[in-house]
Formats: structure tokens, sequence, C-alpha cells
């Protein structure tokens, strides 16, 4: 195991009240941000150099060296200056991927809780100083060298630097050599809190902590590559196998008709780049971080490039409740004494009007009670609640600081609490337990305050508050209240309180938690997101189920589905002792109920994993929501895991391929049609590469048996290739949605990109094309024109027919003259540049004469036009067969 302490500075002696910001942005202007170096990039000569290296361009740079060597300067001039751009231009574009990448890093930036000018903040981790104190709970990655103030139950996991695979306990007093006890006390950066509270006095940070030591063997992993890159890659050299075959008989034939061998070599180097779309998995890549850049911008930062695929063919969602589906601004509406008396808390009276409502001539003991009852509330809680300048300052769990606002209104303070009892030790909440306690000194006693799930105190308490004396325990009433408040779409907690002996025998713990007396209910609102509804109707409509998971009450999840417009039925509502029982029964038995239930209520972290492999064997495609340490499982097992950006865990935002920064449900179906979108435009580039490179090869199959002359030069079909048509492949590639991507229900994910749709398009195209080019060809030289001039308009009608292709691949469905195809300016510019510059080309004198191009009449345009027109009746007459399809049957998106 590694020496823990071989490489921690020295603690200083902490100062528990933390640092003023003043003081902070000192130390952080001496010290510099607490931040590890990161691996410089690629210097942009580097890049350059990279984009020689693919094969295609190997045989490129020898067909510029045989031009050379055979007298043709022009043609090897051409060559060389098209890798030249080629080259620049894709190290502009890796250039532009590798800034999108780190400015999705950027928005990753982990926060932490400190105390700074007193109060507690969250602040982003990298401007932690010496002298921070850091507020740390179970989930959180430790952010920096500490030395412990304060611990309770603290576990940490240290694997990443020592290796040691089991959570080690800290802040207790070890026995042996000082070194033990010193590393007990000391929090290492990079470590996992997987349970308990601590405070901690930064020692160090940035490359002086332990991990700045070892950051060069801790880089960042590169991006694996995403399924459908790969697949395409594979395609790609399929199909170059079958060019070479194909070219080497071209060039046999050519050869037994006696053409030079210049030629022939420079034709099949030139079939080979234009029909072997090897800028396919590049313009992939490129469609997917044009993705990922959107889905940035509507709050899903994408942490796993693979995730914006599986997203297109997502069929359910697992979502939990609380500040997903809800706002998560929790709110006290009602206390309920044990008695059944109802109080009602105003939900937004100010913070500085301290009262509650109480009618009856018990008026004054309804009070005292309810006062009794959240003094509990707030002295077994960790949040806070602080006034500075005008203006009431909240950390914490949004329940505990609920209960803190509640108390305020009662004219209960959090600080003259603590002050009057002061703390003992504590029980932090933890899900396996469902409850929280505090223990704190009295006169001549330890009074202990509970806090937590209704069902759980009532089982724990003996004894109940009844007109402020306390009587036998009335479970059955109790749990008749909590229920009726849950069905009103309450979250309801309980609250309890007891004592213990001044003397005590060993540190206070869950054994003292006995002789309770049940304070009360109260019942908390949390209102449905707004948006969440029609996000709802959204995921319907696009075939994605959604199914609630949440630990809390059943009546209160259902009441919070019913709210959010998530149909189910009273028998598809499940908890998590069903889940167990089904899981002991075996797999079947739990697939039988996940194939229909909707809402999984009072579920613990291992239930909610076990529910996710269960959807996954019912052959769903899953996106799973987590925000917790015991999250971590089910978020990696899911297809997808999308973890809370504000509420979640260092260690759930980890585990999970996506985090959604304003933990909205609706964040998650935006990314959905995302991701659909991208997957949309990935099949439009290689719908236009495959179509338009076999047309090039038809063309020149199709002139070998009618004896002609070959139909387009070597330098010209690297020009048709290399320049005009990757234009319009990034326009493709970087399209916008097209609306509609809800609108249908999810792909298979055993779908081929190249489907019988793809197929039958890549069919048309390529035999409209490829025939409607050689049948120019062969009537301009059976009319006179010589071959350079057939050849020149030859060229310039396949660049037409690009631009159709082009315009025809922008939509699956929708036809080219459409409204929203016609308002797609990138796309139109793009066309219009690929245009434009080819007839350039024909008035710049040397590329004009390296290329074999000449101006032509308005005559001959417009017959080019029309021959490339051709594609748009055959291309149109598909897509309303395929509307009118649609509209007895609808098609997978």
């Amino acid at each position: 195991m590694m020496n823990l302490t071989a490489q921690t500075p020295a603690p200083t002696t902490p100062a528990v009240t933390g640092l003023t910001s003043v003081e902070a942005e000192e130390r952080l202007a001496e010290l510099g941000p607490n931040t590890l170096p990161e691996p410089q990039p690629p210097s942009p000569l580097k890049v350059f150099l990279v984009q020689f290296r693919n094969p295609i361009i190997y045989i490129l740079l020898l067909a510029s060296a045989l031009s050379f060597a055979t007298g043709r300067i022009e043609d090897a001039l051409f060559i060389f200056v098209v890798l030249l751009i080629n080259a620049a231009i894709g190290t502009y574009q890796e250039y532009s991927a590798d800034r999108a990448a780190a400015a999705l890093r950027k928005l990753e930036q982990p926060l932490t809780r400190v105390i700074r000018d007193g109060a507690a903040c969250r602040i982003e981790a990298k401007r932690l100083v010496v002298g921070d104190l850091v507020l740390l709970e179970s989930g959180d990655r430790i952010p920096a060298d500490l030395t412990l103030v304060d611990a309770i139950d603290l576990r940490c996991d240290e694997s990443l630097l020592t290796g040691e695979s089991m959570p080690v306990a800290k802040g207790r007093t070890v026995e042996g050599s000082s070194d033990e006890t010193r590393s007990s006390m000391l929090l290492l950066a990079g470590s996992l809190v997987t349970r308990g509270r601590a405070k901690g006095v930064v020692t160090a940070t940035g490359t002086a902590t332990m991990l700045g030591g070892i950051a060069a063997e801790l880089g960042r992993a590169s991006s694996s590559q995403p399924p459908l890159v790969a697949r395409l890659a594979k395609f790609t050299n399929a199909l170059a196998l079958f060019v070479g075959l194909a070219a080497l008989v071209l060039v046999v034939a050519g050869f037994m008709r006696g053409l030079p061998l210049h030629d022939l070599v420079m034709m099949s180097v030139g079939l080979a780049v234009s029909a072997v779309p090897e800028g396919l998995p590049i313009a992939i890549s490129i469609a997917l971080a044009v993705s990922m850049r959107r889905m940035a911008a509507r709050n899903v930062i994408v942490r796993s490039m693979p995730a914006v695929e599986a997203l297109g063919s997502t069929t359910m969602i697992a979502t939990d409740k609380t500040g997903t589906l809800t706002s998560n601004v929790q709110t006290v509406t009602e206390i309920r004494l044990p008695d059944g008396t109802d109080i009602a808390l105003d939900a937004h009276a100010d913070l500085d009007r301290c009262e509650i409502r109480a009618s009856g001539l018990d008026g004054d003991l309804v009070r005292e009670r309810a006062r009794r009852l959240l003094r509990a509330a707030l002295l077994a809680n960790e949040g806070s609640l602080v006034r500075r300048d005008d203006l009431w300052l909240a950390a914490g769990d949004t329940v505990d600081v609920a209960l803190l606002a509640a108390g305020r209104k009662a004219g209960l303070g959090q600080e003259e609490l603590n002050d009057r009892y002061p703390l003992a030790a504590r029980i932090a909440y933890e899900p396996e337990h469902k409850y929280a306690a505090s223990f704190h000194h009295g006169s001549d006693r330890i009074h202990v305050f509970v806090k937590g799930a209704s069902e759980v105190l009532i089982e724990m308490a003996d004894r109940m508050d009844v007109a402020g004396s306390a009587v036998e325990i009335d479970r059955a009433s109790l749990l008749a209240q909590k229920e009726e408040m849950a069905a009103r779409g309450l979250r309801v907690l309980a609250f309890a309180e007891g004592e213990v002996g001044a003397t005590l025998d060993g540190s206070l713990g869950h054994g003292h938690l006995v002789d309770l007396v049940f304070l009360g209910l109260a019942g908390l609102q949390d209102p449905v997101r707004p948006e969440v509804r029609q996000a709802m109707k959204d995921c319907r409509a696009a075939g994605v189920d959604v199914v609630m998971v949440t630990g809390d009450d059943p009546r209160t999840a259902a009441a919070i589905a019913r709210d959010a417009g998530l149909g189910f039925l009273a028998s598809q509502v499940v908890s998590g002792h069903d889940i167990d029982e089904a899981a002991r029964a075996g797999d079947q038995r739990l697939d039988e109920i996940t194939r229909e239930a909707r809402i999984y209520a009072r579920v613990q972290p291992a239930q909610k994993s076990a529910i996710v492999a269960s959807l996954i064997r019912n052959g769903h495609i899953v996106a799973v929501t987590g925000d917790g340490v015991n999250d971590g499982p089910a978020l990696k097992k899911a297809h997808v895991g999308v973890a809370m950006g504000l509420r979640g865990t260092e260690v759930a935002k980890e585990s999970a391929d996506l985090v959604i920064t304003d933990d909205n449900f609706a964040s998650i179906v935006a990314g959905i049609a995302e991701g659909r979108a991208a997957y949309r435009n990935i099949r439009k580039v290689v719908l236009m590469s495959v179509a338009t490179g076999a047309a090039e090869v038809l063309l020149f199959m199709l002139a070998l048996p009618f004896g002609l002359p070959m139909p387009l030069l070597p330098v010209q079909l690297l020009w048709l290739n290399l320049v005009t048509n990757g234009i319009q492949d990034v326009a493709l590639a970087g399209g916008r949605p097209e609306g509609d991507e809800l609108a249908g229900p999810p792909r298979s994910p055993l779908e081929p990109l190249l489907d019988r749709l793809m197929i039958r398009r890549v069919v048309q195209s390529t035999l409209v094309i490829g025939a409607g080019a050689f049948l120019a060809f062969q009537w301009m030289l059976a009319h006179g024109y010589g071959v350079p001039e057939a050849r020149n308009i030859t060229l310039l009608i396949f660049v037409m027919f690009e631009n159709v292709q082009t315009l025809a691949s922008s939509s699956e469905k929708r036809s080219i003259f459409s409204v929203d195809i016609l308002r797609n300016r990138f796309l139109l510019l793009s066309v219009l540049a690929a245009q434009t510059i080819h007839i350039s080309a024909m008035y710049v004198p040397w590329l004009s004469r390296t290329l074999g191009l000449s101006p032509i009449t308005p005559l001959e345009w417009g017959l080019s036009m029309l021959v490339a027109s051709s594609l748009v009746f055959v291309t149109e007459a598909d897509k309303l067969v395929c509307r009118r399809w649609r509209g007895r049957s609808p098609r997978v998106a």
C-alpha cells in the first residue's frame, strides 16, 4: 500500500471559522488555482501532418509523384495543392473540435461547499485555497488535500491513489504508529466520500497535493470512438476492396485498348478517391460534435460521445422525481400533530414574519407542540439559513432548508437552538437508514432528535405526544394520517425526540435511539415543473416510455406522477418491497413486473440497479437518471446514464454519460431530440457520399464497353470529390434539426445504417446520376463536341447532380421545395459555394488549364441543369410514396 503521508504537506493549525473572501482572493493570487496540469494539445503542425496519415492520401501522393516523373507538372502540382487544402481544412476542423471539447469540459467544472465570510456557500473547486474550511458529505469528491476538523461516520474511497479497494474509515483515533493516526485525519484530493459527513481545512491544492504528484499518470482518457464511426470505418474498408477490384478491371480493359498507362493509373486513383468515402468517419464525428454543442446549449453536457448515438434509439426513461419532474423547491405547507390536529403554514410568507396559525381554545398549546416538532426539525438538520445584507442565504439539502424556513415562521432560530442545546454527536442521513438524528447536551441529560421517513419513525417510536403528554403510540392512526397527506402529493416527514442518560459508555449512535416520543408529521410541497407535462406528451409522441423511480411514498409518487402527466394505472405502482420479493423469485418474475410497472416507490439504490437491468432484459434501450453516490451502478448499467448537474454527486456524474445542468426532465427529452437529429445527419452524409461515389464508378463502367474515352480526367475526379463535394458534406453533417425528431418512435438499435430505404435511395441516385452523365457525354460526342468540351460539360453536370443530391439528402421525407429546406441557409450556401467555385475555376487560367475547363454558354449551363434536374423527379416521387406509406404505417424514426 502507498504511504499516505509521504507526499502530503504537513497540516497547518486549522482555523475552523473559514476564510473571508478577501483572504481567499489574496491566497488564490499567490498560490494559483486548485487545478492539475492538463496534457498539452498537439501543435498545429503536428495536427497538420497527421492529416496525411491515410492510405488514400498515400495513393494521391504517389499519383502526384508519377505525374511529376512523366512530365505532367501541372497535374502533379494540382494534386499536391488539393492535398494541402484538404489537410488545412482537416486541421481547422480538428482544432475546432478540440476547442469545443475544452469548452464542454469547462461546463463540467465541479463545485464544492466551503465556509466563506462565516456562511456556507458553493464555489468552483478550482478557486479553493489553503486554509479554506470545506464541507463534505457522501458522494462528494474531495477537491484538495484536507486535514479533518470534524467527521461523522466518515468513509472514503482512496482506490484511485492507493489501490485499496475497500473504503477507509476516517476521523477516528488509530492505535499504532503516529503515521496511522495522522492518515486517519487526512483526506486526499481525488478520493471519494462514500459515507458520512465531514469538515476539513485545506492544506494543499493543485500540484502540491498527492494527486498532483502523480498527475502525469492520471491524464484524462481520450473519448472512445463512437460505435457508428467504427462500423462505418469497416464499411469503408469493404468498399475500398470492391473499388480496388473495379479499378483493376478498368485498368486491364484500358490497357488492352491501348490507353496510356499514366492515364489508367491516374483514373484508378481518381476512382478510388471518388468511390471510397474516406472522409465519412470525419464527417460523422463532425455531426456528433455539432450535436454535442447543441446539447450543451440545451443544458445537456455530453461526457461520452457514443451517448449521442444511443439517445437516438432510447425507448425508456427511468427518471427520479425530486428536482427532475419537480422544481426541487421544497416548502413546508402543513404540520399534522399525532392527535390529528392540522396546522397550516403560509408557503409564501416572508421569513421575517414568524407565526403559526392555530385556532380553538387550545391555540397556545397547539403552537407550543408545533414548535416542539420544529425544534426537532431544526436540530436534526445539516442545512443552514442565515441573513446577509437583507437577504436569506441557504445552503444544504432542500428539505433541510425548507424545515429551517418553517422554523423561522414559528419564531425559532437554528443558531439560538444550537446555543441552547450544544451538539454532542450526529447520525447523518443515509438512504439505507431513512432517518437522521442528532444528540445534544441538556442541563443534565443528552437529548436526541430524529427526523426521517414517516413509516420508519412510526415503527421506531414507543409513545406519541398528545396534548403535551406522552401516551402509547397508535401506529394505525398515524399511518392513516400519513397516507392521507401523501395522497395529496405531499412529501411526508416524521419527527421524534427522546433522552439518553448523562453517563454514557462508548460513543453515541444508532443503539441510543430508544424510548422515542413521536412528535408529528410535516407535509412538504414540491410543485411539478411547468414544462414537464409537455415533455411527457413529447415522449408519448416519440414512442419513449417513462417510468418514475423514487424513494418517496407510493401515494406521494402517484400524485406527483399524475400531476406531471405520466399515465398509469393503480396496478402499475410498485414498491421497493415488491421488487425485492420478485428478485428473490428470479429474473423472470421481476421482468414480468417491470414490463407493466410505471411507478417504483420507496426504492433503494440496489433495487434501482435491478430495475434497470430488468428493463434492459425486456428489450428496452434505457436512459436512467441519478444523483446519489449509490446511483453509480444503475447509471453505468443503463445504455445512457444521466446525472443531475445541480444536486448530483461527483460519483453520479463520473458514472454517467450525460450531465443535465438544470436537473430538468425536459432537458433529457431535448437531448433525445438532438440525438435523433445527429443520427439523421449521419444518414444524410452517408447517402450523399455513397451515392455520388457509386455514380462515378458507374459512369466509367458504362463508358468502357461502349468504347468511349474516359468521361472525366483523373484530376477532374479529384476536383469533384475533394473540393465541390467536401463543402456540401460538411453542410449536411452540421445541418440543423428538422423539428419533427420526436414525431415518431425510436429506431431499432439493430437497424443497419444502410437500411432498405437508404439502399433504395443510393441505387436510385447512382442509376440516375451515372446513367444521366453517361448519356449526356455520349450525346455530346455524337453531335460534334470534342472530347475536352464534352468532359468540361460532363464535369459541370456532375457538380449539378451533387448540388441536387445535397438538397435531396437534406431530408428523407420532405420535398426539396419545402419551406424548411429553403430556409436552411447554411445548406443553400454550401450548394451555391460549390457551384460558384466550379464556375470560377473556368476563368482562372492555371486552374482551368490543369482541370481541362473552359467557359460555357448560358444555354449549355441551362441544359446541364435540365439533365441534373432529372434526379429531382425521381427523389420527389420516392419521397411522395414514402409519405403516403407512412400515413398508413409510420416508419421508425
